[in-house]
This record gives structure tokens, C-alpha cells and sequence, in this order.
């Protein structure tokens, strides 16, 4: 198992973060189910590290060491709401993502939870990170606040037991289960986030277990589920590549994923979308097919359904 000492003597320098904006906000359009999408209004917001010391994650580089100042939150939600529609289609949904946990005090500071579930009430839907294991009365108080329906997203990484816990996450799968059933139980909505490239499973076995996560949450009720493929960037993963324990998924593992993802049974109104973010770094593709795949994987998240590639004479596509 990583040890949280080890994973923080390998990790690099902290970007340069403001405390009074967000990271970045951006609309984008949200799959709600097959063939439907909705306008979202997406804030990376900057707040303290999360307390969990996660050997695979990347997000502590834009968080703070100290914990998150009393108003900070509301005053950067009220600069990623005063920028203007993109394509002037008022955003319906709102995610706020924090690199850390929603309903930890240091890192949401409690007093400021009112003036946020205030400044999100015109949105039908309000996203929010957490970890399973952080699941109090803090978001019931949050819930009845929210005008909106509330979704709690968390991490569950992967369904293969000794991986998971090699990942330092301190969390086990009956701690997820338990997680989303109580939210479940409150009238809450869960996100899975479901990593492809897991450390402490072999590559050759990345994508099955890959698809058996999607199945886990799925059957633990989750309404959406995220797949996102490992990233390059943390000392520890560095470290794992570059003694050749661990190798980065490729283009065409996601492309499997994401087809075999619709291969699963799943209930009427359960979403299944594949993260392209840094689709264009990974290694499995070429200037001929890179953006046919891309556009591929794009169409399966909006169709909820495997969506064919054209032919092409590229050695890159198999």
C-alpha cells in the first residue's frame, strides 16, 4: 500500500492559486439520459487540500495548504455566475467541484453553505464532490437548503479490492455501497468517478476491471458514472511508470471501456459518460484517427449507446 509520507515526499511544487476566483468555469453540456443533454454551468473552484492523501490523484497541485478562508467560496461562485452563457443558453445545472470534499469543514467552511445553496437556487441540479466516508448531517442541512436536486459525486476508483486499497484512499467498497445507499435513502443523487489504469492491476486486465467498477456502482444505485482515465503528473504514478509497473491507458482502451460500457446491464435512467479531457495525450492514436475517436467516444456519451468509427487505413485504429 502507498503511505501517505511516501506519496508527499514524491509530489512536485504547487501551482500558483488565487483564493477569491475560480480555477476555471466553463458551460458544457451534460448528458442527463440517451439522447438529452443539458446546459451546465462547470466551476473549478479553490479551496483547502483534501484531507485523504490519494496515491493516483493530481488535483492537490491547485488547492491550498491552509484551510479555506470564511467567504471564499460564495465570492468565487458569484464570479463563475456573472459570466455570461456560452452561446447564450442559460446553463440549467450547476457543478461545483472543489479538488477536495463538499462537507469538510476545512474545506467548505459550514457558516458559507447557506449563501452557496442561495447563490445556486435558480439551477434544477447542483453537483458536488465528496468522499464516501464524509457523508453527515452537514449534507441533509445542505440538501434542504438547495432548491435544486443535489448529486454527491465521489471516487470510487475501482472494484478490485487490493487495488483500491494500495491507493491510499482509505475507503472500501462497502464503505461506497453504504455511502450511496444512505444518500440514496435522503432523496440524493451519486456520481461515480471510475478510473481506467488502476496501479496494482496489471494493464492486460486495466479494461475488465475497468468495466466491472462501471457494474459495481451501477448496482450501488449510482445515477451517473464517470469513467476517466489515469493521468501522468503525480509523483507516485510517475514513479510507477517510470520503473515500468504501470503504463497509461490508451486511446483504444477508452474506446473499449466506453463501447463496453453499454454491454452492461443497467437500469432505465442510468448514465454512462468517458471523460475526454486529455483524450489528445494519450498514446494509441495519430493525426489520421484521433479526432474520429474522439468525436466516437463524444457520440456514446450523448447516445448512451456504441457508436461505430468510419473505416480508415490507419495502424493506429484496431
Amino acid at each position: 500500500m502507498a503511505a501517505t509520507a511516501e506519496i508527499r515526499r514524491l509530489r512536485g511544487p504547487r501551482a500558483s492559486v488565487a483564493a477569491d476566483v475560480p480555477q476555471a468555469v466553463w458551460d458544457e453540456t451534460e448528458t442527463a439520459s440517451a439522447g438529452v443533454g443539458v446546459c451546465t454551468r462547470v466551476m473549478l473552484l479553490t479551496g483547502a487540500e483534501c484531507r485523504f492523501t490519494c496515491s493516483m490523484c493530481d488535483l492537490w497541485r491547485h488547492t491550498l495548504p491552509t484551510p479555506t478562508a470564511r467567504g471564499s467560496l460564495p465570492a468565487q461562485i458569484r464570479h463563475g455566475l456573472a459570466l455570461s452563457a456560452a452561446d447564450g443558453q442559460p446553463p440549467r445545472w450547476v457543478k461545483l467541484y472543489n479538488s477536495s470534499n463538499f462537507f469538510d469543514s476545512r474545506s467548505v467552511p459550514e457558516e458559507d453553505l447557506p449563501a452557496i445553496a442561495e447563490l445556486v437556487a435558480p439551477f434544477e441540479r447542483v453537483v458536488v464532490e465528496n468522499h464516501p466516508r464524509l457523508l453527515g448531517d452537514t449534507v441533509l442541512r445542505f440538501r434542504d437548503a438547495c432548491r435544486g436536486r443535489l448529486e454527491v459525486a465521489m471516487g470510487l476508483e475501482t472494484a478490485e479490492p487490493k487495488a483500491l486499497a494500495s491507493l491510499n484512499k482509505q475507503m472500501t467498497l462497502d464503505d461506497f455501497r453504504s455511502g450511496c445507499e444512505r444518500l440514496r435513502g435522503e432523496g440524493i443523487d451519486t456520481r461515480a468517478f471510475v478510473l481506467l489504469g488502476v496501479p496494482g492491476i496489471p494493464p492486460s486486465e486495466a479494461v475488465g476491471w475497468c468495466l466491472e467498477s462501471v457494474a459495481f456502482a451501477i448496482a450501488c444505485g449510482v445515477r451517473h458514472v464517470s469513467i476517466v482515465p489515469l493521468r501522468a503528473g503525480n509523483g507516485w504514478v510517475d514513479q510507477l511508470l517510470a520503473d515500468g509497473s504501470l503504463a497509461l491507458p490508451t486511446a483504444g482502451d477508452l474506446e473499449a471501456v466506453a463501447a463496453g460500457s453499454f454491454a452492461l446491464p443497467r437500469p432505465a435512467g442510468r448514465v454512462v459518460t468517458t471523460d475526454l479531457w486529455d483524450f489528445d495525450r494519450l498514446a494509441g492514436s495519430c493525426g489520421g484517427c484521433r479526432a474520429l475517436r474522439r468525436e466516437r467516444i463524444a457520440l456514446m456519451n450523448r447516445a448512451q449507446a456504441v457508436a461505430s468509427l468510419p473505416a480508415l487505413s490507419c495502424g493506429c485504429l484496431s
